[in-house]
């Protein structure tokens, strides 16, 4: 894999994409049921927030350096359709099988295989354009 090629700038914009659709996605849009079906209660929750966000922008910061690679050059289109395909294709189908020995509900697994394809879809489209 060539790191050579990436657009820093690019994935620092990923990152930062990634963790703003994770606000919006467990914070607004599937907050109860995600935290029904996982489990967890507010209080859970607010008990070390600050490291929780902090570890989650750098993990979402190594997704992006991951993905730009293998995007390279390809423009935007083709950085969706890329985003899409490791989303939906790795990481939800990886998702779906830790949940399916984890007994966990269809519902936890929903909302975040969700999760996971909408954000290295936004992911993929920004670094394919920065990187075109």
């Amino acid at each position: 894999m060539d790191f050579s090629g990436i657009n820093w700038l690019g994935v620092a914009v990923a990152g930062v994409v990634a963790m703003v659709i994770g606000g919006l996605w467990y914070g607004l849009v599937f907050a109860k049921p995600w935290q029904r079906a996982a489990g967890v209660t507010d209080e859970q929750l607010t008990r070390g927030a600050p490291l929780a966000y902090g570890a989650s922008l750098l993990l979402a910061l190594v997704m992006a350096i991951v993905l730009a690679p293998l995007i390279a050059g390809g423009g935007a289109l083709f950085g969706t359709f890329a985003g899409l395909a490791v989303g939906l294709g790795w990481v939800a189908t990886s998702l779906g099988m830790i949940a399916l020995f984890e007994r966990r509900p269809f519902a936890h697994w929903a909302v975040n295989a969700g999760y996971a394809i909408v954000s290295y879809t936004a992911m993929g489209a920004i670094l394919g354009a920065f990187q075109a």
